[in-house]
């Protein structure tokens, strides 16, 4: 039996990207000012599911930058029991191929979601918070979370 720990070498259809720079989204709305925002200090990851976590973690980030002061993120996702749409609390991933996403369902009720990175279609909203605290902004803990790992 091979021992796992033994072959760190990427599996072949996982490339070695090194310190290839994260290439830009093609928005045509978007400035090339704002399309480099996205991607300001963002490298590639070998990993496939880090790799789709990161510019997921920028989308979001970038999408809360339109919310008013009394919303926040919600995501309309198909095959979530409902109508489809949760409150995002955190996202994360396990990879190589998993993106998780906890929050809450329409009732409050705690949710997560595993989705395989290739299979990600995630409608990212606007959701009134509830009357009793201020809204949260997860993208920014999420691109803190992007930086401190990201390939020297």
């Amino acid at each position: 039996m091979t021992d796992p720990k033994a072959d760190s070498t990427p599996p072949k259809f996982v490339p070695d990207w090194g310190d290839q720079p994260c290439p830009q989204p093609m928005l045509p709305a978007a400035s090339p000012e704002q399309a480099a925002a996205l991607t300001d200090g963002v490298r590639m990851r070998e990993n496939p599911a880090e790799w789709a976590f990161v510019r997921l973690s920028k989308l979001i980030e970038d999408f809360e930058k339109s919310l008013d002061r009394d919303e926040e993120v919600a995501a309309h996702i198909v095959g979530v029991p409902g109508d489809g749409t949760m409150q995002i609390d955190d996202v994360g991933f396990w990879g190589p191929d998993f993106i998780l996403f906890t929050g809450k369902n329409p009732d409050g009720r705690p949710v997560r979601l595993i989705q395989h990175y290739a299979q990600i279609n995630v409608l990212l909203n606007a959701r009134k918070k509830p009357e009793e605290r201020e809204a949260r902004r997860i993208g920014f803990q999420l691109s803190e979370m992007v930086r401190s790992t990201n390939p020297k």
